[in-house]
Parts: structure tokens; C-alpha cells; sequence
């Protein structure tokens, strides 16, 4: 079995949110959000400082070809506001594992986005993907990430010393989470 990911659209939260691939013409509200100082600190994307480089951001982030990643828009079905986006990447379907990371616009947090949107992706990836483990990274002081991950049934495995630098320029300490297909 190859690493090809076809592309689809997940929904979030009752249908309240959409999970779809990016598009260009969110590249002035995906740079909002990567230079937002939140995001900027714990999941920075440096090469992002113009809407010329978020619209090759979001044209990288739609392009699953290659099968190593699958970049969500995060979108209110309501509005049709570009909310945030959600990531599974480092995915490895002859191993059945994946990483995912979240990010939420300013304006949308502390409503449940992020949780929605790791819950829909999660359950995509363990059962569409038949991946057996996905797994959350995150600096140990984000405790908003650390509550997320933890709400959509993510157990916290442990603590990897010094195992990243993070958008402020000094090497953290992450937490690793992760789910499992068997876990309840």
C-alpha cells in the first residue's frame, strides 16, 4: 500500500464546521493567523510573511500527492469563516502512524474549534486511513494544545526533554500524546 492520500471534506461538530483542503482565497486569513503571536510561539510557519507566501502556503497545505500530509481548512459552515487548520502529517500508512497539529484564529478560540476539528481528523485517520496510532507534539507550557489533545481521548505518553525549538527561538520540552485505534 502506497502513502497516496486522496483529498476529501471531513465534518466537525454536528456539521457546525467543515474540514476541507485549503484555497487561495483564504491566503489573507491564514496569514492572520500564522502571525498571530500564539501561533507565531507554538506553531509558527516562518516562511509565511506576505499573502504572495500564505497563498503558497495554502496551495502546499491542498496538494496531498505526495502522501505524506493532509492540510485541512478549518471553516464555520455557518459563515463560511476561515476558523483555523488542522494537519495530519508524517503519515506512514505501512506503519499506520501520523502526527497531527492544530492551529485556530484568534477570533474563533475557546469555542471548541480545535477540539472539534483534532476529533474529526482523528477519527478519519483511525478509520478511513486504518492508521493504528496518531499522535499530538506540543511545548509542555501550551496548555491550551495539552487541553485539547487530552479532550479527544489523546493520552499523554510522556515528556521529551529539550525536543523542539519553538517560535521563540529556545528549545522546550513537548508533551507526546497519542490515540490509538483499540483505545476506547
Amino acid at each position: 500500500m502506497g502513502n497516496v492520500l486522496e483529498t476529501v471534506e471531513l465534518s466537525a461538530d454536528g456539521g457546525r464546521l467543515i474540514l476541507r483542503p485549503p484555497r487561495r482565497a483564504e491566503a489573507a486569513a491564514a496569514l492572520a493567523m500564522l502571525t498571530d503571536p500564539d501561533v507565531v510561539l507554538w506553531n509558527p510557519a516562518p516562511l509565511v510573511v506576505d499573502v504572495v507566501s500564505a497563498r503558497d502556503w495554502c496551495d502546499r497545505g491542498s496538494d496531498w500527492a505526495a502522501g505524506g500530509h493532509a492540510t485541512f481548512s478549518i471553516v464555520v459552515t455557518a459563515t463560511g469563516e476561515y476558523a483555523g487548520n488542522v494537519s495530519l502529517f508524517d503519515v506512514d500508512l505501512t506503519q499506520g502512524v501520523g502526527s497531527i497539529g492544530y492551529r485556530v484564529a484568534p477570533g474563533h478560540r475557546r469555542r471548541g474549534i480545535a477540539t472539534a476539528a483534532l476529533a474529526a481528523t482523528t477519527a478519519w485517520a483511525l478509520g478511513d486511513l486504518r492508521l493504528f496510532r496518531v499522535q499530538v507534539f506540543h511545548a509542555v507550557e501550551n496548555e491550551a494544545s495539552c487541553a485539547v489533545a487530552t479532550r479527544c481521548g489523546f493520552a499523554l505518553e510522556g515528556v521529551l526533554r529539550s525536543g523542539s525549538v519553538f517560535g521563540d527561538g529556545l528549545r522546550h520540552d513537548e508533551h507526546l500524546h497519542a490515540r490509538l485505534a483499540c483505545d476506547p
